[in-house]
């Protein structure tokens, strides 16, 4: 065989290509699968007549097929893209992804513009539809009850500069109000030293009441997880305690407490569930229901939700809490009955068996959907500006997480990477159980009078200088 050069490679193109000589490729087995469940549950035809009132009916350029678009935010969270430049490029370089969107090698990729356009032309209502047609396909496959929820919420990095802030009166920004406050002290030409000695003395230096960022007037000045202050978003979920699935996403204002956001993720979540149930009347009245009809019967928080006007307006739906408590002062009752009444009830059941198993899992699925969406998905920093188009990507984001939620069950992997990673765990596991059983062999055959404690100090056959370990799975457990 000849060797081939480089040289040899360069070469002008040809002119004309036939179709079977273009490259192809098999395609992705884990999108195949995708596009299956997409396919039998109708998924292109609900799109398109969601979708048909934004559009002309035959007037203008064909756009950007509906299925498509919201195929390409699902790829976002499956190749963990946080742009929509990114979907973009990986799209145009990929023949699997290529096959998945149905993209023929003689047509050209969607550019990021695209993308951009299709979303601002669909509203938040026409997403928020996608989302609960995804909850519906999961109530099918039998992963959706409803009873018991659990609710948290988590800060999303805003794509605005705390640098960039102004003040909201004059719309003066951050230098040139020091600069004025230096100048009033009697410093009239102050240095950069100057200027950090008079903030350092100052009390409230970032309030949301008195600045805003000209670039993104909905972000909110917040501490991130880290501990940094960053401009940022809160995004709160209503997962279901018994399967994992997210019911109901919100996007709030960062500076706003948890107790007074709750009862818009609980409106949604009861709205999303009445929605559910309906349909399931409507399709099969003689079938067993998947959803279950006592729904939003149990509420499962942090203790950051917990405040008296919170446990009452959840006993008020007749709704049974389980939020943990924080430690405060004896409390004085008097005007507050009912106030009293649920906090005590609360009080009894968290410290129950039952309650004190619901917030140990409560920490475990919802923690798990915000490692899925926002750290392994990466959308812990958006790259979208304004409350509307970054919910309108968060919303297929979480259906896109929870349709990961089936694969888990049928392939054993919820993303390509997963799928892709099966393997090589397969080895390693059969790799270190070929070794223990060797080694409980060997031990028995050399050591048949020594006692269980004994054989315990004997040391490995193959690594006699190491020390026992246990292996463990991953920290989201799938």
């Amino acid at each position: 065989m000849a060797m081939g050069t480089r040289k040899h490679r360069q070469r002008q193109e040809q002119l004309w290509v036939t179709h079977t000589e273009l490259a192809t490729a098999p395609g992705h087995p884990f999108y195949k699968r995708l596009n299956e469940l997409l396919d039998g549950e109708k998924f292109d035809e609900f799109a398109e007549s969601e979708c048909a009132r934004f559009y002309a009916h035959n007037n203008g350029r064909p756009s950007l097929p509906p299925g498509t678009y919201f195929r390409l935010l699902l790829i976002g969270y499956f190749e963990g893209i946080d742009s929509e430049r990114g979907m973009a490029w990986r799209v145009a370089d990929s023949l699997g992804l290529r096959s998945f969107l149905r993209i023929g090698l003689d047509e050209d990729t969607p550019d990021h513009s695209t993308i951009s356009r299709t979303r601002r032309l669909m509203d938040v209502e026409t997403h928020r539809k996608v989302f609960l047609w995804v909850l519906g396909v999961l109530a099918d496959q039998g992963l959706l009850k409803g009873k018991t929820v659990g609710v948290d919420a988590t800060t999303l990095e805003a794509n605005a500069a705390m640098r960039s802030i102004v003040r909201r009166d004059n719309g003066a920004r951050y230098e040139e109000f020091l600069t004025g406050l230096a100048q009033q002290s009697g410093i009239q030409t102050p240095t950069r030293e100057d200027l950090a000695r008079v903030d350092r003395k100052r009390k409230r230096k970032g309030s949301n009441q008195e600045w805003v960022s000209p670039s993104d007037p909905d972000a909110r000045i917040a501490k991130m997880k880290d501990g940094s202050t960053h401009l940022a978003h809160k995004a709160e979920h209503a997962v279901d305690m018994e399967t994992g699935t997210v019911i109901a996403v919100t996007l709030q204002a960062a500076d706003q407490g948890d107790t007074a956001t709750i009862l818009e993720t609980l409106n949604e979540t009861a709205e999303n569930l009445a929605h559910l149930i309906e349909r399931e009347m409507e399709r099969s009245q003689q079938a067993d229901p998947q959803v279950s009809l006592h729904a939003l019967t149990e509420v499962v928080t942090d203790k950051g939700y917990h405040s008296d006007e919170t446990v009452l307006a959840v006993q008020e739906i007749e709704a049974r809490s389980y939020f943990s408590e924080p430690q405060r002062p004896k409390r004085k009752w008097t005007g507050k009955a009912d106030e009293q009444k649920a906090v005590y009830a609360n009080r009894r059941r968290i410290k129950g068996s039952y309650g004190k198993k619901l917030l140990k899992k409560r920490g475990e699925l919802i923690e798990r959907s915000f490692a899925h969406c926002y750290e392994t998905g990466a959308m812990r920093r958006v790259y979208l500006r304004g409350r509307e188009n970054i919910l309108k990507r968060q919303l297929i984001h979480v259906g896109a997480f929870n349709l990961s939620l089936i694969f888990r069950q049928t392939l054993g992997a919820g993303t390509p990477r997963e799928l892709r990673n099966r393997q090589p765990r397969l080895i390693y596991v059969a790799f270190w159980f070929r070794i223990a059983l060797e080694t409980k062999s060997a031990r028995s055959k050399c050591f048949p009078q020594l006692s269980q404690r004994q054989r315990r100090g004997v040391q490995h056959p193959y690594f006699p200088n190491c020390r026992r370990r246990v292996l463990g799975g991953s920290a989201t457990g799938c």
